[in-house]
């Protein structure tokens, strides 16, 4: 199978591309551990086919996934629920208590989708969203303990980039499986001994306390590794900790200072271009404007949007 499609970390974890948008965009989880089986994140409908591949790969029947965990029921990390659920026959949707209406009734999450891309571009994402009977989902509260064959999981609620998000605790490996909460840092922003992080404040519940709260939940634990869904493994994530929250600060100083202009989404993503393509210039000699274009447009703009919704909503 081609490297680009999944890796195997230590401790029974996989990393699945989901296919999202580009390569190496988004990640889905495996998790094995005693002949149980654990997916965190679940793509869209179309990442199914890549799951699927690998679990037979790994001589894995679908019988054996206990449990599905999306992070968060935004449609890169959500999206694909209710058509796993159909082919996993034993597994529970475990999700957050604030998440779990959208995923019995999806059709709000359809709508908003639609009403920003349209239905063509909406339809080539993500397919038609699968409802997921309700008697399969488990509502999880704060501190939730799963078992997956005797392996502990524990899911901590962490609101910042959105109220009803989760991380899940992974005690065998010392690892978070972090999906928004500590941001963005996919493969092409690892220089040859660091790599750069941008935090996540698209709309429409960003709060920077909260997702810095979140942040210093997450290191209270001591990991010594983080699985991001955007993308990859993240070893020694304390070295990243206090440079991402600073990073959050930063944004929302921008954003206070562009509070009153005319056009404050294009000023405040220009400024954080601006600002990270500084920083990604500092690790990465070689990377011209283009390429950070190329890279982060889409996701500094969703940042842009989503300051601009905290300054009206603060």
């Amino acid at each position: 199978m081609p490297e680009e499609i999944f890796n195997d970390y230590d401790h029974g974890i996989s990393c699945i591309d989901s296919g999202y948008l580009r390569p190496k965009m988004a990640a889905i989880y495996l998790l094995e551990h005693n002949d149980e089986v654990a997916i965190i994140e679940t793509g869209t409908n179309h990442s199914l086919s890549k799951v699927l591949t690998l679990l037979d790969k790994k001589n894995i029947v679908p019988s054996q996934v206990h449990y599905v965990i999306p992070t968060h029921v935004h449609l890169d990390h959500a999206g694909g629920a209710g058509s796993m659920m159909e082919i996993f026959p034993n597994a529970e949707l475990i999700v957050h208590p604030r998440g779990a209406r959208h995923l019995v009734d999806p059709s709000r999450l359809m709508k908003g989708v639609i009403e920003v891309y349209g239905q063509e571009k909406y339809d080539s994402l993500y397919g038609e969203l699968i409802a997921v009977s309700k008697n399969r989902i488990v509502e999880a509260a704060d501190e939730m303990e799963l078992d997956l064959a005797g392996r502990k999981l524990l899911v901590r609620h962490t609101p910042g980039h959105a109220e009803h998000h989760i991380c899940i605790w992974d005690e065998l490996s010392k690892g978070w499986f972090t999906g928004d909460t500590f941001g963005v840092s996919y493969q092409e922003m690892i220089g040859s001994e660091t790599r750069h992080i941008i935090p996540t404040t698209s709309p429409v519940q960003f709060s920077p306390e909260k997702l810095i709260n979140s942040i210093s939940l997450l290191m209270s634990y001591n990991p010594e590794r983080l699985y991001l869904t955007h993308f990859g493994l993240l070893e020694n994530p304390q070295c990243y900790s206090e440079k991402l929250c600073q990073h959050i600060s930063y944004y929302c100083e921008v954003a206070q200072a562009n509070r009153n202009t005319s056009n404050p989404i294009e000023k405040i993503e220009d400024a954080i271009f601006r600002k990270e393509s500084s920083q990604l210039s500092e690790i990465l000699p070689d990377i011209d404007r283009a390429q950070v274009h190329e890279l982060l447009d889409m996701d500094l703009n969703l940042n842009a949007q989503g300051l601009v919704v905290w300054l009206n909503r603060s």
